[in-house]
C-alpha cells in the first residue's frame, strides 16, 4: 500500500466501519471475559485453572500475531475480519454447549485466535486509512469508543444476568452486529501488496518506544484492573465503595484518550510516550501515601490509569507514523503480541507484590513497570541524540 492517506484524502466512511467494528467486538469481549470465568466457577473449576484457562487466550494471540501480515496480503482484511467474527461468536456459543473442561482448552485458543485477528487487522486499518496530520485524533478516537464499549460490558452482563443461554446469545450476537460496519466498509479496507522484509522481532528492535508501550500498557493497565478493587478492600473500603474506585479509574481511561492523541498530532510523540511513563509512576508511587477514600486517591487512579492508556493509544499512533503497508501490518501484529504479554505477565507480578508486601505492593509493581518503561525510552532517546 504505497498511497499515503492524505493523497488519497480522508477516507471517513473506512475509518469508521473499522472503529466501529473493534468497538463491538470490545464490547462483546468485556461481557465473555467474565461470563467464561463465572462459568467455569459454578462448574467447581478452581481459580488457578481458571486463571490457567484464561492465559490460553494470551498463548493463541502470542502464536498467531506473527502470520497476521500475510494473512491480510492473501485473503484481504474485510473476508479476514468477517471470519474471525464468526469465529468468536461460534467459539463463544461452543463454550455453552462443551461439558468437558479439557476442552475448554482448545476452544480458548480459537476464541484467542478469533480477537487476536481482530484487534490486528482493524488496528493497521484504522492506521493505515489515518491521514499523517490527523493520526492522533484518529487514534484518540478509536480509543475513547474502544474504552467506551470495554465498559459497556459488564454492565450489560449486569443487566441480563450470567445464567443460562441469554448472556452467551447477547455476546455472540454483539460480536455478529460487528459484521455489518465490516461489509459496508470492506471495499476501502488498506491492502498490503508485498510481505514486509523486517520479521515482528527486527520492529520491536526498530521502535522500541512504540512497541514495548503496548507491553507495559498490557501489564499495568491489566494488573490494574485485576487488583485495584482487592487493594481497596485490603485498605478498609467496603465492596461497592472498591467497586467505585476501579470506575473512576475506567472514566479515566475514557476521558482521556482523545486529549492525548490531539496532543501527539502537535508534539514529538516519543516524548509524549515518556511524559506519559513519567505520569504513570509518579501516581503509581503516591498510591500508597494517600487515604483510600479520599478525592486525592480518586483523582490519582483517574489520571495515572488514563495516562497509562495513552501508552497504547500514542504508541499505535506512533508506529502508523513510522510504518506503511506490509512493515506497518508487521508494526501493528507485534505491538499485540507484547499487549498480549504483558497481560500474562502484570496480574502475575502484581498478585506476587501484594503477596511480599501485603497491600501496598500492588502499587510498587506498577511503578516498578513504568519506571522501566521510562529509562528504556530515555536511553533510546539519549542514544539517537
Amino acid at each position: 500500500m504505497h498511497a499515503s492517506a492524505s493523497s488519497r484524502g480522508v477516507d471517513i466512511g473506512s475509518i469508521s466501519a473499522a472503529i466501529a467494528a473493534i468497538s463491538i467486538v470490545g464490547f462483546g469481549l468485556t461481557l465473555s471475559i467474565p461470563l467464561l470465568a463465572i462459568e467455569l466457577d459454578q462448574r467447581g473449576i478452581s481459580s488457578t485453572w481458571i486463571g490457567v484457562n484464561t492465559a490460553f487466550g494470551g498463548i493463541a494471540t502470542i502464536v498467531t500475531a506473527p502470520f497476521l501480515p500475510r494473512l491480510v496480503r492473501l485473503l484481504g482484511a474485510g473476508p479476514l475480519l468477517m471470519a474471525a467474527i464468526a469465529a468468536a461468536a461460534l467459539s463463544l456459543l461452543a463454550f455453552k454447549v462443551t461439558g468437558s473442561f479439557a476442552l475448554w482448552f482448545p476452544l480458548r485458543f480459537i476464541f484467542g485466535m478469533a480477537l487476536c485477528v481482530l484487534f490486528v487487522v482493524s488496528e493497521f486499518w484504522i492506521n493505515a486509512a489515518a491521514p499523517p496530520d490527523r493520526r492522533g485524533l484518529v487514534i484518540g478516537i478509536y480509543a475513547t469508543v474502544l474504552s467506551a464499549g470495554f465498559a459497556a460490558g459488564p454492565l450489560a452482563l449486569a443487566l441480563v444476568g450470567t445464567q443460562g443461554w441469554t448472556p452467551y446469545l447477547v455476546g455472540a450476537g454483539f460480536f455478529m452486529l460487528g459484521a455489518i460496519p465490516v461489509l459496508l466498509g470492506a471495499s476501502s479496507a488498506p491492502a498490503i501488496e508485498k510481505d514486509s522484509a523486517r520479521g515482528v522481532f527486527s520492529l520491536m528492535r526498530i521502535a522500541p518506544a512504540a512497541t514495548l508501550a503496548a507491553f507495559i500498557f498490557g501489564a499495568v493497565e491489566t494488573g490494574l484492573i485485576n487488583f485495584l478493587p482487592l487493594y481497596g478492600l485490603r485498605r478498609g473500603l467496603m465492596e461497592g465503595e472498591a467497586t467505585i474506585l476501579l470506575t473512576v479509574a475506567e472514566l479515566g481511561n475514557v476521558a482521556l484518550q482523545l486529549p492525548l492523541g490531539l496532543l501527539s498530532d502537535r508534539v514529538d510523540r516519543r516524548k509524549l510516550l515518556l511524559g506519559c511513563g513519567l505520569v504513570g509512576l509518579g501516581g503509581s508511587a503516591l498510591i500508597p501515601f494517600l487515604a483510600i477514600d479520599g478525592w486525592a486517591m480518586w483523582g490519582a487512579v483517574f489520571v495515572t490509569t488514563g495516562i497509562v492508556a495513552g501508552l497504547y493509544t500514542l504508541g499505535l499512533a506512533l508506529l502508523g507514523a513510522r510504518f506503511d503497508g506490509a512493515a506497518l501490518a508487521t508494526a501493528n501484529a507485534a505491538f499485540v503480541m507484547l499487549y498480549a504479554v504483558g497481560l500474562i505477565v502484570g496480574p502475575t507480578a502484581v498478585g506476587a507484590g501484594m503477596e511480599a508486601m501485603n497491600p501496598d505492593g500492588f502499587a510498587w509493581v506498577l511503578a516498578a513497570l513504568l519506571g522501566f518503561y521510562v529509562v528504556v525510552v530515555a536511553a533510546q532517546m539519549a542514544r539517537e541524540r
